[in-house]
């Protein structure tokens, strides 16, 4: 098929994703490679997305993609119910990389769905109903998991009858809590989320969900002691806590979970993406031994027909074995500190559109605004802007594909990128903020 027929027939037929149908103009991809994509005009993109990332490992990793075959000659599918060497295997290999105690792994076939049993899971385990989630946050598509969001994707469908509670977290650059350090900042938001808990009624509150960083709402690394702050108030009130690392889980932040940054051990995990780079759909709920109890002697009411997908299983082995193959998560802590973090602190010295950066390993946003003095975003909260769109059609006509999400552009490459395409990526992405300091007050 031609890839001008591909572009009718998506216009014809495809039905997109969070878009007004008769307003986008999707770029037809004809293959991608490493940390390359080509569009149908023979176009090379530096991929700095990691498409919505999750190629962790980048484009058609040969030992991924030979997994895939190899599985599909073999055994392409079977019900969850029956057990299969893919599915065990890579449950094994999980367990290797959870939490102290996490033995077990619930399959789904996505993030959203993880988020929704574990909700589902902590409103059993406990016979309390409400969730509590944060601002500025997102947790997937389905209607429970998009009512628990914390941003505009989640209004058109909230009706305010899911049981989810919104408070405000830690982010000190918009500090909620007039704090002016990251302890004060600490602080004052664990007090809000005790505030919060009492208020609603402990006996009324099921879990605490939290992004362990908040990834498509804004990477807002948490300051020290918060996720411990957390754990501590739900262990003293008999909550859950769920922690979700579809995102920066699975070596994004330079672990192989950002929770292992924080010496703290949640209930319940969250994953998806990176377990096998987006090649075959695939997440999970991480099982603590607490909320297993619960369903050890009595079914567990839920299920999917493609749990543990041996397709997917088999991607997630690859996967996890081409990372430690590779030292993936050892480079992205490396390219973190010594490559992008230096780069766009110096970035943010050289232009006035850019308040603030912030990251770790290979996850970092950059803020850009129309004033360094008054914080004002360079596009408003759920929307876009002029400026913003000019700074993004510079990066693209240089050959550069950034990732971004109204005011902020997030630099979030594969795992294993090159350093000399990511200091071409930043490079390029260095010109375009001349753009945007068109548009702010120097």
């Amino acid at each position: 098929m031609s890839n001008s027929r591909a572009y009718e027939l998506d216009r014809a037929h495809v039905f997109h994703s969070w878009s007004a149908q008769r307003k986008i103009s999707p770029m037809v991809v004809d293959r991608a490679e490493g940390s390359h994509l080509w569009d149908d005009q023979g176009n090379r993109y530096l991929d700095f997305t990691s498409q919505l990332v999750y190629t962790n490992i980048g484009h058609q990793h040969p030992k991924v993609v030979k997994a895939i075959q190899d599985q599909a000659a073999k055994l392409c599918t079977i019900a969850p119910a029956h057990a299969n060497a893919e599915r065990s295997e890579a449950a094994r290999l999980i367990a290797e990389i959870s939490p102290e105690g996490m033995e077990y792994t619930f399959f789904t076939n996505a993030g959203a769905e993880a988020i929704e049993h574990a909700i589902r899971m902590a409103r059993l385990h406990t016979g309390k109903i409400k969730v509590l989630t944060r601002y500025r946050s997102y947790h997937g598509g389905t209607q429970t998991a998009l009512n628990a969001t914390g941003d505009p994707r989640r209004w058109a469908s909230d009706y305010g009858n899911a049981g989810i509670v919104h408070f405000r977290g830690p982010f000190l650059y918009r500090s909620e809590f007039h704090a002016t350090t990251e302890q004060q900042e600490c602080e004052r938001a664990l007090a809000h989320l005790r505030s919060t808990i009492e208020l609603e009624g402990p006996s009324t509150i099921a879990a605490i969900l939290l992004e362990t960083i908040p990834g498509t709402a804004g990477i807002m690394p948490p300051p020290p002691g918060y996720l411990k702050g957390v754990r501590e108030l739900c262990d003293e009130f008999g909550l859950v806590y769920i922690a979700d690392e579809v995102m920066a889980g699975f070596g994004r932040t330079g672990e192989w979970l950002a929770l292992d940054a924080h010496d703290v051990v949640p209930d319940l995990v969250t994953f998806a993406k990176g377990v096998t780079s987006g090649y075959v759909p695939l997440g999970g709920v991480m099982v603590g031994p607490t909320v297993f109890e619960s369903f050890a002697e009595k079914p567990y009411p839920g299920g999917l027909t493609y749990s543990g997908h041996p397709l997917a299983a088999a991607a997630a082995i690859a996967t996890i074995g081409a990372m430690r193959e590779e030292g993936m998560v050892e480079n992205a802590a490396r390219v973190g500190r010594d490559i992008i973090g230096p780069t766009l602190t110096k970035m943010a010295d050289d232009h006035a559109c850019l308040g603030e950066v912030r990251g770790v390993g290979a996850f970092w946003a950059l803020e850009l605004v129309r004033d360094k003095e008054t914080r004002e975003p360079l596009a408003p909260y759920g929307g876009s802007s002029p400026a913003m769109d000019a700074v993004v059609a510079e990066c693209k006509k240089n050959g550069l594909l950034p990732f971004v999400n109204y005011n902020r552009i997030h630099v979030v490459p594969a795992l294993n990128i090159p350093d000399d395409q990511l200091q071409e990526g930043l490079q390029i992405l260095d010109a375009a903020l001349a753009v945007g300091d068109a548009q702010a007050k120097g």
